[in-house]
């Protein structure tokens, strides 16, 4: 069954998002792969980010934080000067930070095993402090070693990584940094918008190939089932949108 939405669906970005993560992540490989010949490679490769504020976050990516309550039957500390103490109201664990797994899809020359290109789908850990600001670095750190960096960002919430006076106020975006170039090409998109085909830049003199990014997202919800995990009566998960998009939504069969 097709997605309502003639883009991004927003359902997607609540409790389904690791699942989506991953499975797109695996479809823009097979998609780029067809397409480069056998002067390239393409593979997913994970990193590791230490998120040490899960809190913060709708709860998609870790186990709830657990709350404790003082229980009736702990003791009381001894009173220090005949001083009752007053019991807490509640005794919290520790948030220790969480290991996440970020998967990235990743072009190389195949001789040199250089990486050329490499393709971020944001998650919720990048677009907030403290992951935010580690994220930013890593992006430096790809331009100075001359590697092409797309960024994909199909989650509402959070910061966008690239911070620009001039950048358009949009549910989604995408974001193609060319290497040794100053500039950072922009695909800009709203919920009622489809989603773009955009160049992958290989090694010069090569030219460009293309990612379909709407036919990856399609293929992920036919091939995934997500109709049977969303509840289209339901609102999108948060942000909010506003009463007009609602009304839309409505009008494709979601959101009540």
């Amino acid at each position: 069954m097709p997605s309502p939405f003639p883009g991004m669906n927003p359902y997607l970005e609540g409790h389904l998002w690791p699942d989506v993560h991953n499975s797109l992540a695996y479809l823009i490989k097979v998609q780029i792969a067809s397409r480069v010949g056998a002067a390239y490679t393409v593979h997913l490769n994970n990193y590791t980010v230490e998120d040490t504020s899960p809190g913060e976050d709708l709860g998609i990516l870790y186990p709830d934080v657990e709350v404790f309550q003082k229980p009736d039957a702990v003791m009381e500390p001894a009173a220090a000067y005949g001083v009752k103490i007053t019991p807490e109201t509640i005794v919290l664990p520790n948030i220790k930070p969480v290991e996440i797994n970020i998967p990235v899809v990743e072009i190389k020359d195949a001789k040199k095993n250089k990486l050329i290109t490499a393709i971020e789908i944001l998650s919720p850990v990048n677009k907030r402090k403290p992951g935010l600001q580690p994220y930013r670095e890593k992006r430096l750190r790809l331009h100075h070693a001359d590697v092409h960096l797309i960024e994909i960002d199909l989650l509402r919430r959070g910061e966008r990584s690239l911070a620009h006076p001039l950048l358009p106020k949009k549910h989604y975006m995408v974001n193609l940094i060319r290497a040794g170039l100053g500039q950072t090409s922009v695909w800009a998109m709203n919920v009622q918008e489809p989603l773009p085909v955009i160049p992958v830049p290989l090694k010069h003199p090569d030219a460009d190939t293309f990612l379909d990014l709407g036919k990856a997202l399609k293929d992920l919800y036919e091939q995934g089932f997500y109709e049977k995990s969303i509840n289209y009566r339901e609102t999108p998960p948060p942000p909010a949108f506003t009463a007009a998009e609602l009304e839309w939504m409505k009008g494709l069969g979601a959101a009540g």
